[in-house]
């Protein structure tokens, strides 16, 4: 493990930070419509529930990578197996998230400019940074997230000045009553962006106290479904359902329509601010993950001289993976989900916690 610390207000920055992602600038749970928002609420119920059992496998073992813990749990040959497919899982997701990144750039700001040169620009940037510390990323952190929330803050202030919410738009409620909202939450929201916290597993051991983790964090899952909510309703508010379902930003087009006084109008800066933020710390966590992970597993000294030949995985994973952003985006909602992210999010923590539990009464 790196030596190093970090404190509880970072945890909580570093989560809201990581929720808030690429998740607040998708279309999320579009399939239902107005209901999104509910779709968004009840995921964040199931986001504290696996953030709990996540947590409680730290405590079983706080002091200790889960790349070693697996190992107590299942033993040394399946646990050394099961590291390594979380460690693929960790590098894979790393280079998805940075082919999001690239592709909304691309699209938003440099409609000229190739892929891999936007994406290796972000790629230096966070293997600098992972190469720094956990600390330096958390610290980093801390100061980014004070522009993340003055721009929330203020980017609400003018949607309401503005006059563009239609607060009908989001009637009528449970239209198709509850069941097509429970789909949903089992096959998309429940994972992304709340299941992605399995990272954190790979944090918690830097935290330099193991007091107010369970509370800290799971007022940041909440806080952070709350945000997400918000920000599906606000969408729909201004759009209506047909045109928030149809963008593939619907952020960014909320933030075009605000008019002020003739004059203050298309404020794409905020969606681009948001976007750059939120995709660093995401894309960075996760890579970390995968570095610490790796040294770890095969037990190198030094973290750091992992950085830069897996930031070339991901950086050619990232360009190999799809074909085009609506490929991309068609994958991440519809087909990783249920192929990817329930087995290595929920069933198998859930497995080790189940089998950690008895292990530690049998001790006992």
């Amino acid at each position: 493990m790196e030596k190093a610390k970090i404190s509880i207000t970072q945890l909580f920055v570093l989560i809201l930070l990581f929720e808030q992602g690429d998740s607040m600038l998708l279309p999320l749970a579009m399939e239902v419509k107005q209901d999104s928002w509910i779709s968004i609420l009840l995921s964040t119920i199931g986001g504290v529930l696996l953030f709990l059992v996540y947590y409680r496998l730290y405590r079983y073992f706080p002091n200790v990578l889960p790349t070693d813990y697996f190992q107590k749990i299942v033993g040394k040959v399946l646990g050394k197996g099961l590291a390594f497919l979380y460690i693929l899982y960790f590098v894979y997701f790393s280079a998805r998230l940075l082919r999001s990144f690239g592709e909304i750039l691309g699209i938003f700001v440099y409609p000229f400019t190739p892929l891999i040169f936007i994406n290796i620009f972000m790629v230096i940037v966070v293997v600098y940074t992972v190469r720094k510390g956990i600390e330096v990323l958390s610290r980093t952190a801390e100061l980014l997230f004070i522009v993340l929330l003055f721009l929330s803050v203020t980017g609400l202030i003018l949607v309401s000045s503005s006059g563009l919410i239609n607060i009908h738009n989001l009637t009528p409620v449970l239209e198709n009553g509850i069941s097509p909202i429970l789909k949903n939450v089992f096959t998309e929201t429940l994972y992304i962006p709340f299941g992605e916290l399995i990272v954190f597993t790979m944090i918690f051991p830097y935290l330099n106290s193991s007091k107010k983790v369970k509370s800290i964090g799971v007022v940041s899952v909440i806080l952070s479904g709350m945000n997400l909510a918000f920000g599906a309703a606000l969408n729909i508010g201004v759009l209506g359902t047909h045109l928030a379902s149809r963008y593939q930003f619907p952020l960014l087009t909320t933030m075009q329509s605000i008019q002020i006084l003739q004059f203050l109008e298309r404020l794409d800066v905020y969606f681009l601010i948001a976007l750059i933020i939120g995709c660093f710390f995401k894309i960075a966590l996760f890579f970390y993950a995968a570095v610490i992970g790796i040294s770890d597993l095969f037990k190198i000294r030094e973290p750091s001289q992992v950085s830069y030949p897996l930031g070339f995985v991901v950086l050619f994973l990232s360009i190999q993976m799809a074909s085009s952003y609506s490929e991309q985006l068609q994958e991440e909602l519809k087909i990783l989900p249920l192929a990817i992210q329930l087995p290595f999010q929920v069933i198998i923590p859930i497995l080790l916690l189940i089998i950690a539990f008895f292990k530690n009464k049998k001790n006992h």
